[in-house]
C-alpha cells in the first residue's frame, strides 16, 4: 500500500488540474497515491483527468456521491490506502519537496503537518505566509489560520477518521472548523517552516460569500466552545485583519478591505497590530486601494 494518498477534489478544473497533477508527479518523494475526486464537474475536467490517470498508475479518478468539496475530501478518504492524507485542491501546485517533508514530520512524532504557502496569481508571487514555531492551538485558529488552505496540510489517517471528518454542510470554513475538531481532541500539528504550497489567488469577489463566510465561522467557533475556548477581541481583530488581506488579493468592492481593517482596529488595536508590519502594511493598503483603478489593484494586491 502507498505511504500517502492525496486527495484532489475538482469542479470545473479544466484550466489547472493539469498543472496540479503535474505538481504532484515532480515529488522526489514517490510512494503515494492520488484519488483525483470529480464533484460533478461539465467543462471536460472529468476526460482530462481520465487521460492524467493513463500517464500514471498512482493516479485514480473517482466520481464523489455527494456534492460539495467537504464530501468529496471525505468520500475520497473513504477510499484511500495510504497511512497519511494529504489535500490538495485542484488549482494549487506543490513544491517537488512537499511530500518528502510531510513524511519526515510525521515520522518524527508529528499527527499532522502544515508548511508556508505563497499566494500567486498564476503568473508569480508577491508574498508567503508565516509558520509559527510552535504547535498548532485552537487560539491561532480562531486568529489568523496559519495553515491558510486544505492544499497545505496532511494528516494521519487515523487521526483524521478519529474527527469524523469535515462538516459536509459547511461551504466556507469547513476547513477550520475541522482543524479546531483535530486540535482540541489532541492532535499534534506542527508546522514545517519551508515554502511547501502555491496557492492560487481568486480573482472572483469578496462580498459575494461573505454570507457563507460568516456562517462557517460561526460554526468553527460553536466547536471551538466546546472545547472551552472563546475568542478574545484580540483574535476577532486578527481575523479580521485576515479578512482584509484577502479582500485586497481578490476583486473585492473597493471599500471592503478598508471597512474590515477599520473594524478590526476599532475591536483590538493591539490585536490588529500584534503584528506591526503585517497590520501596518494592511491597513496601509485598505486605505489606499479605494483610489486605485480596478485593474491596478487588482495587480498590485494579486498575491
Amino acid at each position: 500500500m502507498p505511504r500517502i494518498s492525496i486527495i484532489v477534489p475538482f469542479f470545473n478544473a479544466v484550466h489547472t488540474l493539469a498543472a496540479t497533477v503535474l505538481s504532484l508527479r515532480s515529488q522526489t518523494f514517490e510512494d503515494w497515491e492520488c484519488l483525483l475526486v470529480d464533484d460533478g464537474s461539465t467543462d471536460g475536467s472529468r476526460a482530462l483527468a481520465a487521460m492524467l490517470l493513463s500517464r500514471d498508475a498512482r493516479i485514480r479518478l473517482l466520481r464523489n456521491p455527494g456534492k460539495g468539496p467537504s464530501a468529496a475530501r471525505n468520500f475520497g478518504v473513504s477510499q484511500a490506502q495510504g497511512d497519511i492524507i494529504a489535500f490538495c485542491d485542484a488549482d494549487d501546485l506543490w513544491m517537488p519537496s512537499k511530500l518528502a517533508e510531510i513524511d519526515t514530520a510525521i515520522r518524527g512524532g508529528a499527527d499532522a503537518t502544515y508548511g508556508a504557502i505563497a499566494f500567486f496569481d498564476g503568473q508569480r508571487a508577491r508574498t508567503q505566509s508565516t509558520v509559527p514555531p510552535e504547535p498548532l492551538t485552537i487560539a491561532m485558529l480562531l486568529g489568523e489560520n496559519p495553515v491558510c488552505t486544505m492544499s497545505n496540510l496532511a494528516v494521519r489517517r487515523d487521526a483524521f477518521l478519529s474527527t469524523g471528518g469535515f462538516d459536509e454542510t459547511l461551504v466556507h470554513n469547513e476547513d477550520l472548523e475541522w482543524l479546531i475538531r483535530l486540535t482540541g481532541q489532541g492532535a499534534s500539528v506542527t508546522g514545517i517552516d519551508k515554502l511547501l504550497v502555491s496557492y492560487r489567488t481568486s480573482p472572483t469577489g469578496l462580498s459575494s460569500d461573505l454570507s457563507a463566510m460568516r456562517k462557517g465561522r460561526e460554526a468553527a467557533l460553536a466547536t471551538a466552545a466546546r472545547f472551552g475556548h472563546q475568542p478574545d477581541a484580540r483574535a476577532e481583530a486578527i481575523h479580521l485583519r485576515y479578512l482584509s488581506r484577502r479582500a485586497l488579493r481578490v476583486d473585492a468592492p473597493r471599500a471592503e478591505a478598508l471597512r474590515l481593517a477599520l473594524s478590526g482596529l476599532a475591536t483590538s488595536p493591539r490585536g490588529f497590530l500584534s503584528d506591526l508590519r503585517r497590520g501596518g502594511l494592511t491597513l496601509t493598503g485598505a486605505l489606499v486601494a479605494p483610489l486605485l483603478p480596478r485593474q491596478f489593484r487588482r495587480r498590485l494586491f494579486a498575491a
